[in-house]
This record gives C-alpha cells, sequence and structure tokens, in this order.
C-alpha cells in the first residue's frame, strides 16, 4: 500500500512538471515578442531624429542638420547587421537619454570588448603587427573598419557574392578616396590601387570575386579566427596565383569555409561549393574528365606514334620489294 502511495506521488509529480513546464513554454514567447516590441520602440524613439528621413523631414526644430548628416543610420541596414536586436541605449548609454544628449556622452559609448572581450584579446594580438597598427598608432579602433549599425558577419551573410562586397568596402571606400584615406593618414600619399595591382591581371574582376584579405593578410593561427586581422605589408603580400587557383584553393577555407560543410562532390567535380558560386580557373576541376582527357590524349599519342610506325614498316617493305 505504501509503495503505490509512492508510485502516485511520482506520477502527480511528474505531472506537475510537464504541466509547469508547458505553462512557462506558453507564456514565454509573449514575454519574448513584449521585450522585442520594447527594443523596438526605443530605437524608433532615436531613429526619429538618426534616420536619413529625418533630413528631409526634420522631427524637431532645434536639430542641427548640418551635424545630423554624420550620425544617420539606416533603420533597415540596422535591423539586418549583428546588433539589429540590440536596444541602442545598450551601446549609447545615459548620456543619449535626453535631447539635448549631454556633452560627455560620447565618452560613454560601449567599447567593443565590453561584450567581446576574448575575440577582441585575440583579434588585437594580430592587429598589433598589422601595418595599420605599425604605420598609423592610434587611429584605428574596430569601428574604423565595421560600422556596427550595419556590419553583419560573414557566417550570416553565407553568399560568397554578398561577404565580397561588404568586406572589400571597408578597404576600398579609404583607398579608393582621398578624403577618407587623409582623415586617418594626413601625412601620406594614397597609392594608386590599379598602378599597386598591375601584376594582377582582370583587377576589377578579382576585386568583385574574392577579398582583399584573401591575399593582404596570412592564414590566422586561431582557429575561432579563420580570417586574421594582421594586414600585411606590401612587400610581404602573396601573389602566389597558385594558392587559389588549384585543386586544395585557399579559398575552400577562408571565402568559401561556411558553404564547405555544405559541399557535395558530385559527378567527380572538385570543389563544387565554388563552382556553384563562381568559375575559379584551376580550383574547379572535374576528375573524370581529368582521367578522360588523360586517356584521349594518350590514344592520340599511341594514333600518332603507330601510324608513323605502320608508314615506316610500310615504306621499309616497298625498299626491300625494289631490291
Amino acid at each position: 500500500m505504501l509503495e503505490r502511495l509512492r508510485r502516485c506521488l511520482r506520477v502527480l509529480t511528474m505531472h506537475l512538471c510537464i504541466a509547469a513546464t508547458c505553462a512557462v513554454a506558453a507564456h514565454a514567447p509573449r514575454a519574448q515578442d513584449r521585450i522585442g516590441e520594447g527594443i523596438r520602440r526605443s530605437n524608433a524613439e532615436c531613429l526619429t531624429c538618426h534616420a536619413p528621413s529625418a533630413l528631409a523631414h526634420p522631427p524637431r526644430a532645434d536639430l542641427n542638420l548640418d551635424q545630423l548628416k554624420r550620425f544617420l543610420v539606416d533603420p533597415d541596414l540596422f535591423a539586418g547587421s549583428n546588433h539589429g536586436g540590440l536596444e541602442c541605449k545598450t551601446c549609447h548609454g545615459p548620456g543619449f537619454a535626453a535631447f539635448p544628449h549631454a556633452a560627455g556622452a560620447r565618452q560613454q559609448i560601449s567599447q567593443c570588448s565590453e561584450c567581446h572581450a576574448q575575440k577582441v584579446l585575440r583579434i588585437e594580438a594580430q592587429f598589433d603587427k598589422s601595418v595599420h597598427a605599425t604605420q598609423l598608432p592610434g587611429k584605428f579602433t574596430c569601428t574604423t573598419c565595421h560600422d556596427p549599425h550595419k556590419f553583419l558577419a560573414a557566417a550570416k551573410l553565407v553568399d560568397p557574392r554578398r561577404i565580397v562586397a561588404q568586406d572589400n568596402a571597408m578597404c576600398l571606400d579609404c583607398h579608393r578616396s582621398d578624403r577618407r584615406f587623409h582623415v586617418l593618414a594626413p601625412d601620406k600619399e594614397r597609392p594608386d590601387l590599379e598602378q599597386a595591382h598591375d601584376w594582377l591581371p582582370n583587377i576589377q574582376l578579382h576585386w568583385k570575386s574574392v577579398r582583399c584579405v584573401e591575399c593582404h593578410t596570412p592564414v590566422s593561427t586561431v582557429k575561432s579566427l579563420a580570417l586574421s586581422h594582421e594586414v600585411l605589408a606590401r612587400s610581404d603580400i602573396g601573389r602566389d596565383c597558385v594558392a587559389c587557383h588549384s585543386r586544395d584553393s585557399a579559398l575552400r577555407t577562408r571565402l568559401y569555409r561556411h558553404l564547405i560543410e555544405a559541399e557535395q562532390e558530385t559527378a567527380g567535380f572538385v570543389n563544387s561549393v565554388i563552382l556553384r558560386n563562381a568559375y575559379v580557373i584551376g580550383a574547379t576541376r572535374n576528375s573524370y574528365l581529368d582521367l578522360w582527357g588523360g586517356f584521349l590524349l594518350a590514344g592520340v599519342v599511341g594514333a600518332v606514334a603507330g601510324h608513323g610506325l605502320l608508314r615506316l614498316f610500310a615504306g621499309f617493305r616497298r625498299g626491300r620489294r625494289h631490291d
């Protein structure tokens, strides 16, 4: 009797736990929705002034529009960025809560290391050896290249064309603009990109198809950082075409690394992920075509050699008859 009572208590306890779990699960989405809606409302207040539309239709009469132009945020780009789910006030401290903003509000903006401490620690070790750090000390921060209001990690972009467009824009926006280049390097002459890359065939096609960092950075020694932040000096830049244009293309572990897990080598195609997105000479070979091509070449050479031997033998026999 006592054992039966214990069994009933265990069953009752189990059903109560299941009911409690279901109740929590049922209310969790609604709580999450409330949190999300709160963030959206809070961010909408900021974007009332900081969206580009505020220039055409200022929400306040006391806005300094010339100054506001420097701090505009595209709402759609921000919503799709890595930080799109965060409240503006997460990074922008209490000094931004009221308008006009407090005099020292910009000093209250959170540093990237406050959320990304481990990653920043590893990146800094690489960046400290970069030409950006050694030639322009103290000029670069994370946000110099990575705009937190629109940047999206390559793992989320997935599509190599979108990754190339985003990452190359970070380089080319400065290296193609005298104004932006001289903000960071006022005493240096901006190099001519076409002239600096005159060794590279089809320069424009390369810039559309691969990232600058494929050649301008070494392979990262940190597994969690597949891409190194050590931008190399011009004399150390890789000019080995075979590094990408080969069966073991470096693009597999760099630009296309987020698609490699889904790679299916079918019908003998090597680097099928690359083949589906681009045509990289040497990296998109077909092993069966290589094999049949070898047989065909051997057959042609054999046929020519056999034909020559037959003609030689036939000529030898005719010569003997005349004798």
